[in-house]
């Protein structure tokens, strides 16, 4: 489950800003735009994503570029979501020929005035955006809180659909699995219109609902996608009908959590998704005291491999804001041990990224290899911290993933101190090609003698016996996490 995409912000928004004076000139006013950017480019599309409003002066404009109708063009195939043009320098009102182009092919114009920066609309755009984010993470957050508090009541299914039909302002349904041996389709797959009548009774005796009912249209189409979802072919399908938006996501045991809701925010598939995952705790047909059993064995047996299952098995810390029951629910287990800002947890899923959290997941592993694992997920976690990421994996195998980068990258930085860059690369290179002075002369290209030469220049202001293989490895090692060209070769 991915964290929510930031929500747009709405040209209307702009344009009210009195500091700004931004005044719409053509186009519909209820436009969205996900992003700023500045080009006089004539033509800027091969830099654009889509959506952005477009900040220009009009330089591309001039004698020699292309005509506004060929320059509109080209922004709406880009996916332009707005264009602010600002007057003067280059052109003291906006061109009317632009305004009629705009017009004609529906792209909002905005004329920016000569007292507004770019820089301030630029500012404007990303400050309503951060504050739009802001807004859906919460909301994202307070409904997995509500969901997992929904999930401890007395009637927990029925708890858990009030509260997603509630949070998603629409209608949430479990529908139950199809018929043991649905009649098969034509193509063999058991999903032909046999199963699709199956699930459509489904829809429409749904016992476990939420929310106002949809009409029958809604309710046929969403037992199409049940079939997809049922047949496991996909764990998640979605379509829209006369402006009701219909998901579909797969709760196990060919169970379907059915969606239908007016409108699509951002955070809705991870609040969807994390609802789905908690109907499927909660349905799950398990051995009544499996989860005592297993621990009870761990206590007194101390051993983690008679207690899980094979796996394989994800040690994930984390360290965020949001409630931990209602991580561990999105990342479908019950093992989690809060500590102060921080969670460890372990799961038999992949975890994915979820919003207001950082997590570091380690290798899949086995239960006997779980203290391994849970060392991997702290290092994880302190790399997304330092690079700001909402997730980071334990990938690097053997000797390296046993140090943290921080601290490989200071003992390489300690170790290789007293070497210039010209030595290290010459190091690097003679240790890459087995120490053969021609090979790593010709790779370098410098003379066989200037090899030699520097290579006993390192090895003398390192102190160390270049010959002994336990030096080698070492500096090996360390000029694979110093600043440099990384080796291609094996010492």
């Amino acid at each position: 489950m991915e964290a929510p995409l930031t929500p747009p912000v709405p040209l209307t928004a702009l344009t009210a800003d009195r500091e700004l004076g931004l005044r719409l000139l053509a186009g519909p006013a209820d436009a969205d735009v996900y992003g700023v950017h500045a080009s006089e480019m004539a033509d800027p599309s091969p830099y654009l994503l889509g959506g952005e409003l477009l900040l220009t002066a009009g330089a591309g404009l001039a004698a020699a570029g292309p005509a506004p109708a060929q320059y509109v063009a080209r922004l709406v195939r880009a996916g332009v979501g707005a264009v602010g043009f600002g007057v003067t320098p280059v052109h003291e009102t906006v061109p009317p020929a632009l305004v009629e182009a705009c017009g004609r092919y529906g792209l909002p114009l905005v004329e920016v005035p000569p007292g507004t920066p770019f820089t301030a609309v630029g500012r404007a755009v990303w400050r309503l955006m951060a504050e739009a984010r802001t807004r859906e993470l919460r909301r994202v957050t307070d409904a997995q809180q509500s969901l997992a508090s929904a999930a401890a009541r007395p009637h927990p299914v029925a708890a858990v659909l009030s509260r997603l039909a509630a949070s998603l302002n629409g209608w949430a349904a479990l529908l139950p699995p199809p018929p043991p041996t649905p009649p098969a389709s034509h193509d063999g797959t058991g999903t032909g219109p046999a199963a699709a009548a199956s699930a459509g009774a489904g829809v429409r005796a749904a016992g476990d609902e939420a929310g106002a009912g949809p009409g029958e249209g809604v309710r046929e189409a969403l037992a199409g996608l049940a079939v997809r979802v049922a047949a496991g072919g996909v764990a998640t399908a979605t379509d829209t009908l006369g402006g009701t938006h219909l998901a579909a996501y797969a709760v196990g045991g060919g169970r379907v959590l059915a969606l239908a809701t007016p409108a699509r925010a951002p955070g809705d598939h991870t609040i969807a998704s994390v609802a789905a995952v908690l109907l499927t705790l909660l349905t799950a047909s398990r051995p009544a005291g499996d989860e005592a059993a297993s621990l009870t064995r761990l206590l007194l047996d101390g051993d983690p491999a008679g207690a899980l299952s094979p796996g394989p098995w994800y040690a994930v810390h984390a360290r965020g804001g949001g409630d931990p029951r209602a991580l561990a629910a999105a990342l479908g287990t019950v093992l989690l041990d809060p500590r102060g800002d921080g969670v460890r947890l372990l799961t038999d899923r992949e975890p994915a990224p979820q919003p207001g959290w950082r997590l570091g997941v380690s290798a899949p592993a086995a239960p006997a290899g779980l203290g391994t694992a849970g060392a991997q997920a702290r290092r994880a976690l302190e790399r997304a911290e330092a690079a700001r990421t909402p997730l980071a994996r334990h990938a690097e195998p053997g000797l390296a993933g046993l140090v943290g980068e921080a601290e490989a990258r200071a003992h390489a930085e300690a170790l290789l101190g007293p070497l210039s860059p010209a030595l290290r690369d010459t190091l690097r290179g003679w240790l890459a090609h087995h120490g053969s002075w021609d090979r790593t002369a010709a790779a370098l290209g410098v003379h066989r003698n200037t090899v030699r030469q520097r290579i006993a220049r390192a090895a003398g202001l390192l102190g160390a016996d270049l010959d002994d293989p336990d030096t080698r490895m070492e500096l090996w090692f360390a000029l694979r996490h110093a600043p440099g060209p990384e080796p291609t070769g094996r010492p």
